[in-house]
């Protein structure tokens, strides 16, 4: 018998009982997985925590819907406006989109010049996605987008139609309006875009779609839920809420209910009013949002133009008779938007919930152009001494279409798909 301890070692491959052809393989399987397992993880949808070669904590969570990434040097909101000779501008024709309101329609209201819907956005560190059509319906099937906020809000949802509803088949879409909500379906893709109106994101007084009066403007305290429950559900989400703050220094802000006999009712600062709404909105999104399903935007302060003193204009004058963009890059306006956009600043870097910022108010301070002025429909007759000096009514606050706001949804698809 032989004496064990003097036996010849056994082999690995003999212990392991598994042929040398398969441990070959799962050697080789082995070393691949270590090597490109980051590239495997992201082809079936399970993203490492972090990118090769940065620690955890400098890199963002991958967000619904992206599909790649914006460079880092790029920021797609500073560039320049740069004038198209008409082949890629306008993106559409006003004549056919049926879904621009009269409000808007500056060709058919007699504006005699087309250069403002020929101005094109373009970064200083990179080029600007174009917008499609077919992939943001693609992106949106089975799905539910929403624009929420005031009429600025409502034109960039307008814009956005008009930028998708040209590849869905005449019988396959339909728009209807109940009360604050209105809804696009896009029924091959079963989606909807749909828009709310809700001027302040809080209940408020002006509530009423049709009916309002910015100047008796009451906000009613801790009320966002009454909106709210319209938005849940939504894939992607797009607030804004600016406009109807600046009227005034003072807010009124209600305590208690509309209902009420005896109503409660305290003046505020109009920037602490504003932060306590960014708090309110930033905790609904936060308790009624799904972050790896959803995506939520804040569109920022579309600005208004009607000093034109500040750009260095005749005295008197507003964006009436405006045909070019301001030239100066530094021209930043002189109203209240500074401190505003310190407010959102402030809130949304205390706040954990992703918010993706669209920062439209410097590149929209350049456009004293783009203005619906006095070529809109007018809802009350015009007096004699309006007719007299045109400029005493032209509107220096919404935008005409196409124009401006398509750029505000070229920005947002590029920030959806490639944050």
């Amino acid at each position: 018998m032989k004496d064990p301890s003097k036996s010849s070692p056994v082999s690995p491959l003999k212990r392991s009982r598994l042929p040398p052809y398969l441990l070959a393989l799962l050697a080789f399987i082995l070393i691949v997985t270590v090597l490109y397992g980051q590239t495997f993880s992201l082809i079936f949808g399970h993203p490492r925590p972090h990118t090769l070669g940065q620690p955890p904590d400098k890199v963002k969570p991958r967000l619904a819907f992206a599909v790649g990434e914006t460079a880092r040097d790029c920021d797609v909101f500073s560039g320049k406006w740069v004038k198209d000779d008409g082949s890629t501008r306008p993106l559409y024709q006003e004549s056919e989109c049926p879904y621009i309101q009269p409000q808007l329609t500056c060709q058919e209201h007699g504006r005699p010049d087309k250069d403002y819907q020929l101005w094109k956005w373009k970064p200083h560190r990179c080029a600007l996605p174009s917008f499609n059509a077919t992939m943001m319906l693609e992106a949106l099937r089975g799905k539910r987008m929403m624009f929420v906020g005031d009429s600025l809000n409502r034109g960039q949802y307008v814009s956005f139609i008009c930028l998708i509803h040209s590849v869905i088949p005449e019988n396959a879409k339909s728009m209807e309006t109940i009360d604050s909500l209105t809804i696009f379906k896009a029924k091959d893709y079963n989606a909807t875009v749909e828009f709310y109106w809700a001027p302040f994101l809080l209940e408020s007084n002006s509530d009423n779609a049709v009916i309002h009066r910015i100047t008796d403007r009451i906000v009613r305290k801790g009320s966002i839920n009454k909106h709210g429950k319209y938005w849940k559900g939504a894939d992607i989400i797009v607030f804004n809420t600016y406009l109807w703050w600046i009227t005034g220094s003072k807010m009124k802000i209600l305590r208690g209910s509309f209902e009420s006999q005896v109503k409660d009712i305290v003046e505020m600062n109009t920037e602490d009013a504003y932060r306590m709404t960014m708090k309110n909105m930033l905790r609904w999104i936060r308790k009624n949002m799904d972050n790896e399903k959803t995506r939520v935007f804040f569109t920022s302060m579309s600005p208004s133009h009607a000093k034109s003193e500040e750009w260095g204009g005749e005295p008197g004058g507003n964006c009436y008779n405006e045909t070019a963009p301001v030239e100066d890059p530094t021209y930043w306006g002189s109203d209240a938007k500074r401190s505003i956009m310190r407010v959102i600043q402030e809130e949304f870097n205390k706040s954990s919930t992703p918010i993706t910022f669209l920062n439209i108010t410097q590149l929209s301070h350049y456009r004293k152009d783009a203005h619906t002025s006095i070529y809109k429909k007018q809802w009350n007759p015009l007096s004699p001494d309006q007719l007299a000096n045109p400029a005493s009514y032209a509107d220096c606050t919404h935008w005409c279409l196409p124009g401006l706001q398509d750029t505000w949804n070229e920005l947002l698809f590029a920030k959806l798909f490639y944050p």
